[in-house]
């Protein structure tokens, strides 16, 4: 088994990539993906949320009100702590279940956005960062995802730099071009992978 870390900041086309690489194959790990399963409603996570930050993180479904948890605490290091001190935990427990299911010789892809911030790079065999110019982040981030630009430089500075993810990278996808560019790229990558994780 093969273990990938695949990061990359908000708006650099992470998913993208990580999509692309479950379509060659990998076992991909999402750890955002888990993160919102873990505090789905009638969960101990959204239980001990609610705990810390009051019920008005609750929409009137029960859900958690995702934008307003983001609003909170990427505007406060401390707040943002509190978050993850619950979810972390919860989400590692998970992807360890998930590692432990897949297949031998799998390449496991784990896609994590915080790996640079949280010194997570030597968990993993191969590191894949995914790294795009901050105005083009910016630029997706207020066109696709419809946030304002104060958010998104928010969310952006809540981050490592590109510098920092790339300094812990094995591989870096530059996702500044087309669809086309960024397909050959991950073929590439994917050749290396499944080369290093071949018995």
């Amino acid at each position: 088994m093969l273990k990938v870390g695949l990061t990359g900041g908000i708006g650099s086309g992470k998913s993208e990539v990580s999509a692309r690489l479950d379509g060659h194959g990998a076992v991909v790990i999402d750890a955002d993906k888990i993160a919102r399963e873990v505090v789905e409603p009638g969960t101990p996570g959204l239980a001990a949320v609610v705990a810390e930050f009051g019920a008005d993180v609750l929409l009137a479904s029960g859900a958690l009100d995702r934008e307003k948890v983001g609003r909170i605490v990427f505007a406060d290091p401390a707040r943002l702590a509190a978050l993850n001190a619950i979810v972390h935990p919860l989400v590692g427990d998970r992807m360890q279940e998930l590692m432990d299911a897949a297949p031998p010789g799998a390449v496991v892809v784990y896609d994590v956005p915080l790996l640079a911030e949280n010194g997570l790079a030597g968990m993993y065999d191969e590191v894949v960062v995914v790294d795009a110019p901050e105005e083009t982040q910016l630029d997706r981030l207020v066109a696709r995802r419809g946030m304002t630009e104060e958010d998104a430089r928010a969310r952006m500075a809540s981050q490592a730099s590109r510098e920092e993810r790339r300094a812990v990278a094995t591989h870096v996808i530059d996702n500044s071009g087309s669809l086309a560019d960024l397909k050959s790229q991950v073929d590439a990558l994917w050749h290396s992978l499944t080369h290093r994780s071949a018995p």
